[in-house]
């Protein structure tokens, strides 16, 4: 990874640590109570932000990456643990077949058209 995607992908870890904290210590402060409409409201939207920036950056990283990889990138519905997801090497497996395959498919043909 090059280094100034290197440098913003520790700046919004950082952020997202914070951003996790703070989430966190909102919802021990409520344990227990329930919440009201513009509570749940604020949660849900920092949980979002939360999310999207898990998105932006795995965007950011995308086109440091061999274009095979690329799937790595995109958008969990349930967000992992990870950035990746829990199991990274096999996705990249996974990955790594489906490329083989595809291009198995998508493979040029040897056979020479006849010439008349």
């Amino acid at each position: 990874v090059n280094s100034s995607i290197w440098n913003q992908e520790v700046k919004l870890q950082k952020i997202l640590s914070l951003l996790a904290s703070g989430i966190t210590a909102f919802a021990r402060s409520v344990y227990g109570v329930p919440l009201s409409d513009d509570q749940q409201d604020a949660l849900a939207l920092l949980c979002n932000t939360h999310f999207e920036i898990n998105c932006y950056r795995k965007n950011a990283i995308r086109p440091t990456l061999n274009p095979k990889f690329a799937g790595l990138c995109k958008a969990n519905v349930q967000p992992p643990n990870y950035l990746f997801g829990e199991d990274l090497p096999k996705q990249v497996k996974d990955l790594d077949n489906e490329a083989k395959a595809v291009g198995l498919i998508h493979a040029p043909s040897t056979s020479r058209a006849l010439a008349f």
